[in-house]
């Protein structure tokens, strides 16, 4: 299954759309939404669309997903520039310890539910 058209990587796409509707041209903000539901959906987005682009330009499309090291790479990178670096350079970002977390409980929801088996066909 491709990985735009799987309903777990499209659940968190809507989520996560429904949501910045809501707080750009709504101005309303649930504060623990607010606060941790980006963090939460982050990694099963930017995993899922470099998935597909990674699926569609890959010789082998049926043979490729991320490894456990590949996803931890990717979580422990965003945690470092998003909970590290940008809040010592912006003061529009805070360095959070439940961010990571919500990086980590998404890493596992996108290996579980979007990051296909390698024995799985993708078509």
């Amino acid at each position: 299954m491709k990985v735009f058209k799987n309903p777990y990587f499209i659940v968190p796409v809507l989520l996560f759309s429904v949501n910045q509707i809501l707080e750009r041209f709504f101005k309303l903000f649930i504060p623990w939404v607010h606060s941790y539901l980006d963090d939460l959906l982050a990694i099963p987005l930017i995993l899922g669309i470099t998935l597909q682009i990674y699926q569609k330009i890959h010789p082998k499309r049926n043979a490729f997903s991320f490894t456990k090291v590949q996803i931890l790479v990717a979580i422990t990178y965003v945690a470092i520039v998003f909970e590290l670096v940008l809040p010592r350079f912006s003061t529009t970002y805070t360095g959070d310890l439940l961010d990571v977390f919500c990086y980590f409980l998404g890493g596992f929801y996108f290996y579980f539910l979007i990051n296909p088996p390698l024995d799985m066909d993708l078509n």
